[in-house]
């Protein structure tokens, strides 16, 4: 597992970034994809092409983190074992404590909140493209479409959430000298 000093490969941080540019994007014009019931619908179409976007790059993610270099695989880093588990414990005990955990790429409380996004994100992304599919611009959805829209939307909540507390954590690490940003930004 990669440690705070260790560097990540080219192929994480693209698709990082690659996430972060087109999720970021589809989130904030998704207000205006309202407009998919309207004859003319620009906010909707620009919004689906942006997600569509987004999920060929969570596609990829997902297929590296399956496929990908062995640290990089989710079977080496998800909490999904008693071991991991505990990491994430004690890794909340420690903030309970008013004490920062160690920092350490996929591992702990790190590898839970990348797990819980990539789940969101994967919901967003199947959600969005069965609607791109599914949706007929200039009507109304209904039945089962409009439960998937409508859980699709819950987005505008979770995903500020979400940013906030990923981006906060490395806020406040680098308040304490650890600038994790920087491998992700400046690829060091």
């Amino acid at each position: 597992m990669a440690t705070d000093g260790a560097r990540l490969d080219h192929t994480t941080r693209v698709l990082h970034l690659g996430l972060l540019v087109f999720g970021v994007w589809a989130w904030w014009i998704g207000e205006d994809a309202g407009d998919y019931h309207k004859p003319l619908h620009p906010g909707f179409t620009l919004h689906m092409y942006v997600g569509l976007a987004f999920t060929a790059v969570l596609l990829l993610r997902l297929l590296y983190g399956l496929l990908g270099p062995l640290e990089q695989r989710f079977s080496a880093w998800m909490p999904y074992t008693r071991a991991r588990w505990a990491k994430v414990r004690a890794d909340l005990t420690a903030l309970r404590g008013l004490k920062l955990p160690e920092p350490v790429t996929h591992a702990g409380l790190n590898a839970a909140v990348q797990s819980l996004g990539l789940l969101l994100f994967t919901w967003q992304g199947l959600s969005g493209t069965l609607m791109s599919i599914a949706i007929t611009p200039g009507e109304r959805a209904t039945g089962w479409l409009h439960a998937v829209k409508e859980i699709h939307q819950w987005s505008q909540f979770w995903i500020p959430a979400y940013l906030a507390l990923h981006v906060g954590a490395a806020a406040l690490h680098a308040l304490t000298g650890r600038h994790l940003w920087k491998k992700m930004v400046f690829m060091e």
